[in-house]
């Protein structure tokens, strides 16, 4: 786990995007190669370090979870397309257990946020005002209580750099039609409850997690991006979770925690992380791989 891709280079095939964690590429006029690096963002900045095997963690847990609900919708993989057929030597070397050829949808501007538990911008939002994203809740919450039943909190995908904002479902049946908002609602919180009960068995408190859909040219609702990862779920261990207090995940929380306590102002470029906040943000990513597809 020593070596770590920051930044991908493949010269054969035309660059199309970089986010702030994958690197996307065209393949021919039909699908698309998705690089996972070792890239971290934190508050919606990209650090300067990259962690030693998150890419290939991220990517085998997508997969995991996209075969597990290919029966409820399809999704982004495209199985028939070889790396090999398409990428030289040196370049497949980059790409060893950390890249896919995916079908090229059209991709939803929403990001479809499942809640369970009460953390984060939605205790803030909570604490202020007894809702969560316009969503009222029961008096009385703590920090980190489960919900009543989980929530759908879509916001609007922000470019690279700027904060995702939370918009109402009104907001989404505006942009993209009543039809296909309820079914990304309806679709979200399906996955969200599956994955949750099954994570659940496996130790694991999925607490919130974003998707993304996208539409082929039928208009079918496809599974796209990266699915239930430690970048995209919050995770934490079942056997100590408590309500009241903030528990530790499985995730990119240790990194946070370290930069909250530094003078940083939160905008690029990012500090340096110490060699201790990466090893151990390295094993946690692991460890949440290990106990969810072992």
């Amino acid at each position: 786990m020593s070596s770590a891709l920051f930044e991908s280079r493949i010269d054969s095939l035309p660059r199309i995007h970089r986010g702030k964690v994958r690197d996307i590429y065209a393949v021919g006029d039909s699908h698309m190669l998705i690089v996972t690096s070792d890239r971290l963002s934190a508050f919606d900045v990209i650090l300067p370090q990259p962690i030693p095997g998150k890419g290939a963690v991220l990517q085998a847990l997508t997969e995991f979870w996209m075969r597990r609900f290919a029966g409820l919708l399809p999704n982004q993989m495209a199985p028939e397309m070889r790396l090999e057929d398409w990428l030289r030597p040196d370049e497949l070397a980059q790409c060893e257990g950390r890249a896919v050829i995916v079908k090229k949808l059209k991709a939803l501007p929403i990001e479809c946020v499942a809640r369970g538990y009460l953390i984060g911008s939605g205790w803030k939002d909570y604490q202020a005002s007894g809702k969560v994203c316009g969503i009222a809740l029961p008096a009385g919450l703590r920090l980190a209580d489960k919900l009543p039943e989980p929530i759908f909190t879509p916001a609007d995908k922000a470019p690279v750099g700027s904060h995702d904002e939370n918009i109402t479902f009104a907001e989404v049946e505006r942009r993209i039609g009543a039809d296909l908002a309820k079914q990304l609602r309806d679709t979200t919180l399906r996955i969200y409850g599956e994955a949750s009960e099954y994570a659940r068995s496996r130790g694991i408190i999925i607490a919130d997690t974003k998707f993304e859909f996208g539409l082929d040219d039928a208009g079918r609702l496809h599974l796209i991006d990266e699915v239930l990862t430690p970048d995209s779920s919050r995770f934490w261990p079942a056997d100590t979770y408590r309500a009241g207090v903030s528990p530790p995940s499985f995730d990119k929380q240790i990194v946070r925690d370290y930069l909250e306590t530094l003078a940083w102002n939160k905008k690029a470029p990012g500090p340096q992380l110490p060699d201790e906040i990466i090893a151990r943000t390295g094993a946690t990513y692991r460890e949440a791989q290990r106990l969810l597809t072992a």
